[in-house]
């Protein structure tokens, strides 16, 4: 029976990918396919883009806008982190996290499972089957799993999780243990993944290039090598298709700017009060909700916007259509039922950080210095890709552009199972046994408000192919 084994390093772009840091994720993308031209949804932050992965939908219809947002039907007023349990309560109150069905979802209609291990946040564990109940599979997290009385027998069973660590090394070394020795031999699910929280929280901590970040990627590169090991001994590698992702790419902090303090100070009050504005801060990114139908406060803070120095990209939701100088949240994905009124993208450059990586940003939060994401830089919006096994062709390096929310349908390709065609994503066919390569066109958007004495200017470029869109970067034109 075959089957499809994802593993997921947060953070890592494809810089880091060689063989001194990652001699094991170097020699697998070399012997497959090497997709270079590999996209994360807007804004670049986790649970974003993990909910795009399981989904196959840009942010906008999936439901899930940022690692911190308002959901209006649960609380109108207040923004929340995606965090489990927070995610458990907006379940029981009715409201379903994520908007559109999930590959565990599909896969349980044909009688197949999806089991994911993840150590990072406990929101971005969640996502990947919030209706286990319903859809069967497992969620298995250092802090809870779905099915709950699950967490409690893994623990009997493996001994209890270590605790959190920089490097989170341990944590990693025992999910792929709970892997390799339980979700693989023995449940056998159709779908497998495991979620590496590191380098993202290496680099949080200490920045992009830095000994901590290389530590970091080096043993979570050993833990993959013992997975590929564990499939080669058991006899699996001939019938397992590998995919190999991160979510999103990364930049240095070049100053810290507190949104929120600055938007009160303009005179915005909080949400809840004529004209107010909930600001859902997500480092690289900022999510604006003004009161439905109240475009004066839509346009008065736009305008606000455009005039701060750290102002990079500004996006506007159909309901908020029309104010000059910003662009529609349709063009990047992010239009759907909770779109925020505007969404912000910091201002980034390409300059080098200390250890010569490129692509340095403003950020809501963090030490100057420090690894960030969130915004619409090409440093983030680039991450990585690779694939191997019995379905893909082999030594292939394609420029053709690819996104995260193709990894659900390139899932249920491999698996026979249709299922992928309402999804924005699309099947990554020239990557597959007998595929071809795929035309694809690139065009920039431009914006621009005049504020007096200066001109605000931004520009996004969106790559496509077929219909599916994927943003390569967006910044404001200096």
């Amino acid at each position: 029976m075959s089957s499809v084994l994802v593993f997921v390093f947060d953070g890592l772009q494809p810089s880091q990918v060689n063989p001194r840091l990652m001699p094991n994720l170097a020699a697998f993308g070399t012997a497959g396919v090497t997709f270079t031209n590999h996209h994360a949804v807007y804004p670049t932050v986790t649970r974003v883009n993990c909910s795009s992965m399981v989904t196959g939908m840009d942010p906008g219809r999936h439901g899930l806008a940022g690692n911190r947002l308002l959901i209006r039907d649960f609380d109108p007023d207040n923004a929340m982190g995606a965090m489990e349990p927070e995610l458990t309560r907006v379940a029981a109150a009715g409201v379903p996290a994520l908007l559109a069905p999930t590959l565990a979802q599909i896969l349980s209609q044909h009688g197949k499972e999806y089991v994911a291990i993840g150590v990072g946040t406990s929101g971005n564990a969640y996502l990947h089957n919030p209706t286990t109940e319903d859809s069967g599979g497992a969620t298995i997290h250092p802090t809870f799993a779905l099915p709950r009385d699950l967490h409690e027998s893994l623990i009997d069973r493996f001994g209890p999780w270590p605790d959190e660590a920089v490097p989170n090394t341990s944590r990693l070394a025992h999910a792929v243990r709970i892997m390799t020795e339980y979700v693989l031999p023995e449940r056998m699910p159709a779908v497998a993944l495991i979620w590496s929280s590191e380098p993202d929280k290496a680099q949080h901590a200490a920045g992009i290039g830095s000994s901590l970040s290389d530590t970091a990627i080096k043993e979570a590169d050993g833990q993959f090598g013992d997975v590929l090991q564990w499939l080669r001994e058991a006899g699996r590698m001939e019938d397992t298709d590998i995919i190999v992702a991160s979510d999103h790419g990364y930049s240095t902090i070049s100053e810290a700017v507190a949104v929120e303090s600055l938007v009160r100070e303009a005179g915005f009050p909080p949400g809840g009060e004529p004209g107010g504005v909930v600001v859902a801060q997500n480092g690289g990114a900022v999510l604006f909700y003004t009161p439905p139908g109240d475009l004066v406060t839509a346009r008065r803070l736009a305008t606000w916007l455009m005039a701060q120095p750290w102002c990079g990209v500004l996006t506007a939701s159909d309901a908020v259509s029309g104010i000059v100088g910003t662009l529609p949240a349709s063009l990047v994905g992010d239009e759907g039922p909770r779109t925020p009124e505007l969404t912000m993208s910091f201002r980034w450059e390409s300059a080098d950080n200390e250890a010569g990586y490129p692509g340095m940003v403003y950020s809501t939060y963090g030490e100057p210095g420090t690894g960030q994401h969130g915004s619409m830089s090409r440093h983030e919006m680039n991450n990585i890709l690779f694939a191997g096994g019995p379905s893909f062709r082999s030594d292939l390096r394609t420029e053709v552009p690819s996104g995260n929310l193709d990894l659900a349908p390139t899932i249920l390709r491999i698996l026979g199972i249709s299922g992928d065609g309402d999804m924005h994503g699309r099947v990554l066919e020239e990557s597959l046994t007998g595929g071809d390569d795929m035309d694809w066109t690139s065009e920039v958007h431009y914006a621009e408000f005049s504020l007096g004495e200066e001109i605000y200017r931004q520009q996004i470029k969106v790559s496509t192919v077929g219909s599916t869109s994927y943003v390569d970067e967006g910044n404001r034109v200096i």
